[in-house]
């Protein structure tokens, strides 16, 4: 049941509220978000406005000696029309690091999207609560993950004991990619494979995976340059294909143009180029990719490749094509810039885990292979003597 008012309250501040890079006032509280609204003004597209407000790899960090402790707010919650529900958004708390309880909220605003037309219909819904009871007694520090997958309007932090923001001392990633860096298919946000790499390497993780979105943005790029951070990947490819967004042409110079933003903010921080993961769609039949109507008749998600192989020489892109092109940039940049590393996607899932673990829609992998991900991506990317490896790390921010 709620914590009464007579107890403890607190807004959402930014003291309190890391992994994210700007808070919206609205008349009950705030809503997280991922990009700054200057980046988002210049895509006006809903597809990244959804994206980019599912505060994936945010969390509240606060120390309180509460025994129990409530977050009001309000999810959004996406639905395709046609297609299987999608599970509810989970929070995730940790206790001095360890992994203490799991909530949902169970009411919440529901967006339906007519995957044909586009048109979206709200039905909108009340603020609610999770709670979290029974902690154990004494000082303790809080992490609080919100979903990966729902937006949230967070109102308040109700408990019986102050909360007092604290400062996150890890080193500070900002890792930027599709919807698998976003972490579709994964069931709870510390089991996105970024929020496992993370937490395996001791880092403070910003996730600027979106959804449907990692298209070399130019305020992608530019908001990147212009956030503190120790560590940057940037995951690039799939959009691309599956959007059917560019061809061969514009592709090298807008990777060029993307690398050249980020190095305007960094220009010695550590920066790993990766490339795809294995997708057998579309290694190489390009885009657009599309629901497989088959599969949503049975009531599946499936996607499929609907590209001509045949249009590759004419400068279509495939995960192939744009794993040859990205290997080469870097390569070839890499001579001026020692900082510059590339690490080839399917080195953190490939074609034997594929056969194991084969991707359930095609497209994202599930829960057991984001686990794998994170912790391949933690070994070749994050440990010592690897691109992002402590002995690589600069001395501060931005440098």
């Amino acid at each position: 049941m709620p914590i009464p008012d007579r107890h403890c309250t607190a807004p959402v501040t930014e003291e309190l509220l890391h992994g994210v890079l700007e808070l919206e006032r609205t008349d009950d509280g705030v809503i997280p978000h991922r990009l700054p609204a200057r980046a988002r003004n210049q895509a006006q597209d809903p597809q990244l406005a959804m994206a980019e407000s599912q505060p994936s790899g945010a969390r509240l960090l606060f120390a309180t000696e509460a025994n129990r402790v409530e977050l009001r707010g309000r999810a959004t919650r996406f639905r395709y029309e046609g297609a299987p529900p999608r599970p509810a958004g989970v929070f995730d708390l940790l206790i001095d690091g360890h992994h203490a309880r799991q909530a949902e909220l169970e009411a919440a605003t529901v967006v339906s999207i007519d995957m044909a037309t586009g048109d979206r219909r709200l039905v909108p819904g009340e603020i609610g609560g999770v709670v979290f009871d029974d902690l154990p007694q004494g000082p303790k520090t809080v992490e609080l993950w919100l979903p990966h997958n729902e937006t949230v309007e967070l109102v308040e932090i109700r408990s019986d004991a102050p909360v007092r923001p604290i400062r996150d001392p890890r080193p500070v990633w900002v890792h930027h990619g599709s919807s698998i860096s976003h972490g579709s298919n994964a069931v709870h946000p510390t089991g996105t494979w970024p929020a496992v790499a993370a937490r395996r390497a001791g880092l403070n993780l910003l996730n600027l995976g979106f959804g449907g979105s990692a298209l070399l943005d130019p305020f992608t790029a530019r908001t990147i340059a212009d956030t503190p951070a120790e560590l940057i990947s940037v995951k690039v490819g799939i959009n691309l294909v599956n959007l059917d967004l560019m061809r061969l042409r514009a592709f090298g110079p807008a990777v060029h143009g993307f690398l050249d933003t980020i190095r305007d903010g960094h220009p010695h921080t550590p920066l790993l180029v990766i490339s795809p993961i294995l997708c057998p769609i579309h290694e190489h039949t390009p885009g657009p990719g599309a629901f497989d109507p088959e599969a949503l008749a049975r009531g599946d998600v499936r996607f499929q490749a609907t590209g001509d192989p045949g249009e590759v020489a004419a400068g279509k892109l495939t995960l192939t094509v744009v794993r040859e092109h990205l290997a080469r940039i870097v390569t070839e940049r890499a001579h001026k810039d020692p900082h510059l590393f590339y690490l080839d996607g399917r080195e953190l899932y490939g074609e034997s885990d594929a056969r194991e673990l084969p991707l359930p829609d095609a497209l994202h992998p599930d829960a057991t292979t984001h686990r794998r991900i994170g912790r391949r991506f933690a070994d070749l990317a994050l440990s010592p003597g690897a691109p992002l490896g402590t002995d690589r790390r600069p001395d501060g921010p931005g440098s």
